[in-house]
């Protein structure tokens, strides 16, 4: 026998008890939990109208009345409770009535179980639970979102401001909009997020108005970096963390990106006054801002280049400006100015590296900038002197003895480094090599140079950065003097048998290797006999042990100590071969003319005029001239100065400074042809044929590593190859040139 069918309305008097009782419990009249009677009774009832054969079965209309039951309640308790709250009370409540909303479909959906688990599945329809959250997001949600999104702004607003706000109401409400999302964001987004955001730049676009007004660049920036950190704790307290990348960008570009060229360039505290002032801490917060937008680093490199090229030209007015100043004081002091520039361009460049390594962290737009504003800069004349002049006469102060910087070793090693470092953005690198060559030379050849160990170390420094090619021939400077050395011992042994046969001398020869060696002007003076004597002595020493070789003297760079007589005292004179030439003929006659001095030892008139000016009319008047003037004459008559006094017993008497500039340019240019020619074949040998203008740039790119090739002179010199048959010009195309195998 069957049992009898559950009317619907039968059944649905039992649940709509249960609903009843339901309410009562979520208003906390009524306990808190239904009984397991309870709960098994309405289960149940459910159950048998749902399992009922039809027209019994009432599976549909029962979700039909779980649906309708959800929107009286939201309708009749809900809606009303939530019109009479405002603010906060009105998040409070809303927090609340969706606690007890979800609370309800949990029951319900429990007593519903069979229905959604069968019917509800089998037809395709909306899970019971998924039902319940549609239900309060139609009825409730919509109406209130936009209300809701405004009150969380404001409270925001407030937080921001400074004052204390309720983040776990904030929170919770927002939660509801997750959880009504049902595991997507888009209610979240659409519904608050982008209001939230909106609202975020209005409310930091007013802020950064007034801060702009107010506050110097390092204060500004001190608060935008706070209030990007506070947001970065808003989203851990109470948003979602999808939320960050959004809100950080809208603040970043409110804050920073809207107004980074009126931040750099801010009067009075902006970027150019921060690397001024070595700001440190607040340019290190500048990088840190600015890197977060797109293209923010190169604005500031820029500023940063412009920056240091702005302090170049004025350390090269201020060297300049100063060198002219003391045009009529001694050329040693001009001099110092160039030093001074060196020094200023070292410590320059080292506080700007500084600033790119602590608070530029090493970026390589900041290290571009950096080589592009010292090029800028370096390239330039200073007081009449090339940058390459003035770090070989700065790198010869340091190295020489008695120079006037006074270092510690390890003090010259860094300063070296830094010199170094200043020479990669110099364009003519063989000029300063030439230079230094030749100090190089004079340092070695008259023993002036400090520290063996520290020419080696900065010939390594510069053979590491630019190349062995750049450095060999100051290697082999280096080692002649070294072998020098062993030979002039060996030289004291051969003479120790043969004491007589150079009285009252002392010889010391330094003999050098041709290529390696500047050129040095030399011509050939008609010795005394006793130095003739020494040098032939000299001669048969070296043949012996050199057979294959010939020595070629360079009198212009030897230096003699000849003791002399005066009616006081002996005095030592310090003075070059051709200086002790002249002096020593007045020991066989005590009165010569000009014409006698030049005759006797074969000495063109610029030299002679010279050597007698620096032993007559200079600081130290060895001989009396008549008539006595300033300047030597060939009618001039010269004798021994018997009452020449001084206070010094050891003197040193130089010669009238040459300008050796001028010949090292020249030798420079020289060599640079020779580049040039070089580099042509080279490239034409392995191309065969090429277009002039793909000629002409591959060969500034080859020697730009040591010189900046004017282009006029390359092809003067693709010309002049075309003339001696290395290459010929397209017949077809006078643009294009053929390598001649």
């Amino acid at each position: 026998m069957e049992p009898t069918p559950v009317e619907l309305e039968t059944g649905w008097r039992d649940m709509d008890a249960g609903v009843a009782r339901l309410k009562r419990i979520l208003h906390g009249v009524d306990g808190v939990s239904f009984s397991s009677q309870e709960y098994i009774h309405l289960y149940t009832t459910i159950f048998n109208m749902c399992t009922q054969k039809p027209p019994h079965d009432y599976s549909k209309q029962l979700y039909e009345r779980y649906k309708k039951t959800l929107e009286d309640y939201i309708k009749s308790t809900v809606l009303p409770s939530m019109k009479e709250k405002h603010g906060q009370f009105l998040l409070r409540e809303l927090v609340q009535r969706w606690k007890n909303h979800k609370v309800m479909v949990r029951w319900l959906s429990r007593f519903f179980h069979y229905l959604d688990r069968y019917y509800v599945s089998r037809k395709l329809l909306l899970p019971l639970r998924e039902l319940g959250t549609t239900c309060f997001h139609d009825l409730v949600f919509s109406e209130l979102k936009t209300t809701l999104a405004t009150i969380i702004i404001d409270m925001v607003d407030h937080e921001r401001d400074g004052q204390l706000i309720d983040r776990a109401l904030v929170k919770d409400v927002l939660d509801i909009y997750l959880e009504i999302g049902r595991g997507s964001m888009a209610v979240y987004e659409q519904d608050f997020e982008e209001a939230f955001c909106k609202g975020t730049a209005d409310y930091y676009s007013k802020k950064a108005q007034t801060w702009m007004l107010e506050d110097s660049c390092a204060e500004y920036m001190f608060k935008a970096e706070e209030c990007l950190q506070k947001e970065k704790e808003r989203v851990a307290h109470y948003l979602h963390s999808t939320t960050e990348p959004k809100l950080l960008l809208e603040t970043l570009s409110e804050l920073i990106s809207k107004r980074a060229e009126q931040i750099l360039n801010k009067e009075n505290s902006g970027c150019r006054v921060l690397l001024l002032d070595g700001k440190t801490e607040d340019l290190s917060r500048m990088y840190r801002l600015f890197s977060k937008m797109d293209g923010g680093l190169s604005q500031v490199a820029q500023i940063f280049k412009e920056h240091i090229n702005e302090e170049g030209m004025s350390l090269i007015k201020h060297v300049t400006d100063a060198a002219n100043s003391r045009k009529t004081e001694r050329k040693e002091l001009a001099g110092s100015q160039e030093q001074d520039f060196v020094r200023k361009a070292i410590e320059l460049h080292q506080k700007h590296l500084t600033y790119i390594t602590n608070c530029f962290q090493n970026q390589t737009a900041f290290h571009k900038a950096l080589k592009e504003a010292f090029e800028l800069f370096c390239n330039k004349d200073v007081a009449g002197c090339s940058s390459a002049e003035s770090l070989a006469a700065f790198c010869d102060n340091i190295l020489r003895k008695g120079g006037s910087e006074k270092l510690s070793d390890e003090a010259v090693e860094e300063t070296l480094d830094k010199v170094v470092n200043i020479l990669t953005y110099i364009s003519d690198k063989d000029l300063f090599v030439e230079f230094h060559r030749k100090k190089l030379g004079k340092r070695l050849l008259f023993d002036r140079s400090a520290n063996n160990e520290q020419e080696l170390s900065l010939l390594s420094k510069l053979k590491q950065y630019f190349g062995g090619q750049f450095t060999s021939k100051m290697e082999g400077m280096l080692t002649d003097i070294a072998t020098a050395r062993e030979r002039q011992t060996k030289f004291e042994a051969y003479m120790d048998p043969w004491p007589e046969s150079c009285p009252r001398v002392d010889l010391s020869v330094t003999v050098l290797t041709t290529g390696f060696w500047p050129s040095y002007k030399t011509f050939n003076i008609n010795l005394p006999t006793e130095m003739i004597k020494c040098v032939e002595l000299y001669k048969n020493f070296y043949n012996e042990n050199q057979k294959h070789r010939k020595l070629n003297w360079i009198y212009s760079m030897g230096s003699c100590n000849i003791v002399a007589r005066f009616e006081a005292r002996p005095v030592e004179l310090i003075v070059t071969t051709y200086q002790a030439a002249l002096l020593l003929l007045f020991n066989e006659a005590d009165r010569l003319s000009y014409s006698d001095i030049v005759t006797q030892l074969n000495l063109p008139d610029d030299d002679a005029v010279r050597l007698l000016h620096s032993l007559s009319c200079a600081k130290y008047k060895i001989l009396d001239k008549e008539p006595s003037s300033r300047t030597i004459s060939p009618s001039d008559m010269f004798q021994f100065n018997n009452k020449f006094t001084d206070k010094m017993r050891r003197i040193k008497v130089p010669l009238p400074p040459t300008d050796e500039k001028k010949k090292v340019i020249e030798d420079v240019n020289k060599d640079r042809r020779f580049s040039i020619d070089a580099s042509i074949v080279r490239i034409m040998k392995s191309r065969k044929v090429m277009t002039h203008q793909q000629l002409v740039t591959e060969c500034v790119e080859q020697l730009s590593r040591m010189f900046k090739p004017d282009i006029k002179i390359i092809k003067r010199r693709i010309e002049d190859l075309i003339s001696r048959e290395y290459l010929e010009r397209d017949l077809e195309t006078a643009n294009t040139y053929r390598y001649l195998a």
